[in-house]
């Protein structure tokens, strides 16, 4: 039994080393579709409701995808300068603010040698840097402007395409799946969807909090670094537990150079009330039963995906994970989400000679499928009754 589980294993470790070299090679494509994904779960209830409003769903796709464009363009441009001239400070000041600190630790009531303070600082220092090369072995070829605009034509095109037909291209692809796989796999793919935008949506507000609470608490200290803070403690939210903590003690070192100790303390307490409010009341209360990962496993997966592929991993390894522990769940007839049901089916292909891909390019079965999902909200393919879904797979057999 021992040998018999030990070859499994393997070859399961196999695949998924497999895998992930698939995507370390393709990291060029595979990130701006990971992002396009993401963009089309934000986007997706702004061209609802445009389309509420009798537009076409051509044009509402349109509208949301330029809306997005401008609102970041506008709000880049307005903060730009402040931005660019404070992210230095900031940099130098909380340089300043950890060599203060270890100076006080080693001066201080502590005691502690300096040498051995230095050589710590000097492996931090190193970490860091060996973080870089990861987060630039992770890019690729995204270190180079061509990259990255390519990059960002793929993200923008897939964007536009998941909004507009993103129903027909998931009908496509399960579609290539055998018959009796597909229903259960439509299931499991509508349940990690929810997941996954419960997760985004709400990580996209959490950080908002975060950046607003700690933002104006470093206004009062610091007012011409609140906005660059802000908007470090933002971006830093994304990465579960490991940014919070690094961006706030960013925040508390600034303070600490620009007014001393008092209000490095203050600076601490508002940082931390800020993040447990976050933690314990924000987090459970919006998140729900809808990515339900303990604590533990969220800081093993991050450290995994920081690992495996820098910074780019850190931010997608808690999300992919909720939606595999969903997909899992479901599996298993543990149904995270039955007020979904299963009334929704996906076409079963009639003949044995209509190959899948005819049903991505011809379009069938996309326009009224689009039509329900406008007026409904719902993510996935129209109804189908269960007796035409037999004599369907009756007459495939």
């Amino acid at each position: 039994m021992a040998a018999s589980w030990s070859w499994r294993l393997l070859l399961i470790a196999a695949a998924v080393a497999g895998c992930l070299w698939l995507l370390a090679a393709l990291k060029t494509i595979v990130v701006p579709v990971a992002i396009a994904l993401l963009l089309t779960i934000l986007l997706a209830p702004a061209r609802r409701t445009l389309q509420r409003w009798h537009l076409s769903k051509g044009l509402a796709t349109a509208v949301s995808v330029v809306g997005l464009i401008v609102l970041v363009s506008g709000l880049v441009t307005l903060a730009g300068t402040s931005i660019v001239a404070g992210f230095q400070d900031l940099a130098d000041q909380a340089v300043a603010g950890f060599e203060q600190f270890t100076t006080w630790l080693a001066e201080g009531p502590l005691g502690l040698d300096a040498a051995q303070l230095s050589q710590f600082a000097d492996q931090i220092q190193g970490s860091v840097v060996e973080s870089s090369g990861l987060v630039t072995g992770a890019l690729g070829a995204a270190t180079t402007i061509g990259h990255v605009l390519v990059g960002a034509l793929i993200a923008l095109f897939c964007t536009i395409f998941f909004l507009l037909d993103g129903r027909t291209i998931w009908t496509w692809l399960v579609n290539l799946l055998p018959v009796a796989a597909r229903e259960p796999v439509h299931q499991a793919g509508r349940r990690g969807l929810v997941t996954l935008s419960a997760y985004v949506r709400t990580q996209i507000l959490v950080a908002f909090v975060d950046a607003v609470g700690i933002g104006v608490g470093s206004a009062f200290f610091v007012p011409a670094l609140a906005l660059p803070i802000g908007i470090l403690v933002f971006i830093g939210s994304f990465v579960p537990i490991i940014g919070a903590i690094v961006t706030g003690a960013v925040a508390v070192a600034v303070v600490l150079v620009a007014n001393g100790w008092v209000a490095a303390l203050i600076m601490l307490g508002i940082v931390l009330l800020v993040q447990q409010a976050e933690s314990h009341i924000l987090q459970p209360f919006l998140m729900g039963h809808a990515v339900s990962l303990h604590p533990v496993a969220v800081v093993l997966v991050v450290a995994a995906g920081s690992l495996a592929a820098g910074i780019i991993g850190a931010l997608f390894a808690v999300p992919l994970a909720a939606v595999l522990n969903t997909i899992l769940l479901y599996f298993h007839g543990h149904d995270k989400f039955p007020e979904l049901g299963t009334e929704d089916h996906l076409p079963l292909l009639r003949k044995r000679s209509q190959l899948p891909g005819t049903l991505l390019w011809s379009g069938r079965g996309s326009s009224q499928d689009d039509t329900q999902d406008d007026q409904t909200g719902a993510t996935d393919a129209a109804p189908a009754s269960p007796a035409s879904d037999a004599g369907q797979a009756g007459e495939h057999r």
